[in-house]
C-alpha cells in the first residue's frame, strides 16, 4: 500500500502503528471507577451510583454509527455537573487510546474500506483491546 493509498497518511502516526492487537489498560468504567463521597455523611451521592450495565446501556443507546464504550468520569465532574461516573465516547476515543495521535489514526482505519477495526471491551477488567488487520489479509 503506498501512502497515497493508506487512508491514515495524513495521521500523525502511520498505519504500522495501529496494526495488530494493542490493549490499554484499565481505561473503561467499571464497578470499581472513583465516586465522590460526601465528607459530611460519608455515603456516594445518588447521581454517582451506577452499575457497568447502566453504563454500557448508555453507552449503546448514543445514536452514531460508530460503537461506544462507556468511560469513567472524573469526580470533578460528577460533583460540578451532579452527572453519573460514567461518560460514553466513540471505541478509540483519545482518553481510551492515550493519546490524540492514536485516536486519529484509529478513526481514520475504522472509517477505511482498506482495514478491519474490532475492538473488545472488558468491563471486569476496565481494559479495552483493538484489532486492526489490512482487509486484503484476512
Amino acid at each position: 500500500m503506498t501512502s497515497d493509498d493508506d487512508p491514515v497518511h495524513d495521521c500523525e502516526l502511520d498505519s504500522e502503528a495501529i496494526l495488530g492487537t494493542h490493549t490499554f489498560e484499565d481505561v473503561l468504567f467499571t464497578d470499581e471507577t472513583e465516586t465522590p463521597v460526601n465528607v459530611l455523611t460519608g455515603e456516594t451521592p445518588a447521581h454517582s451510583q451506577a452499575t457497568v450495565e447502566e453504563a454500557k446501556e448508555f453507552a449503546a443507546s448514543i445514536d452514531t454509527a460508530t460503537p461506544q464504550i462507556a468511560l469513567p468520569a472524573s469526580v470533578e465532574s460528577q460533583v460540578e455537573t451532579q452527572s453519573k461516573p460514567y461518560t460514553a465516547a466513540a471505541f478509540f476515543h483519545f482518553k481510551a487510546t492515550g493519546s490524540l495521535e492514536r485516536h486519529r489514526a484509529y478513526h481514520a482505519a475504522y472509517e477505511a474500506d482498506a482495514f478491519l477495526v474490532d475492538f473488545e471491551a472488558d468491563y471486569a477488567s476496565g481494559d479495552l483491546t483493538i484489532t486492526v488487520e489490512r482487509a486484503d489479509d484476512a
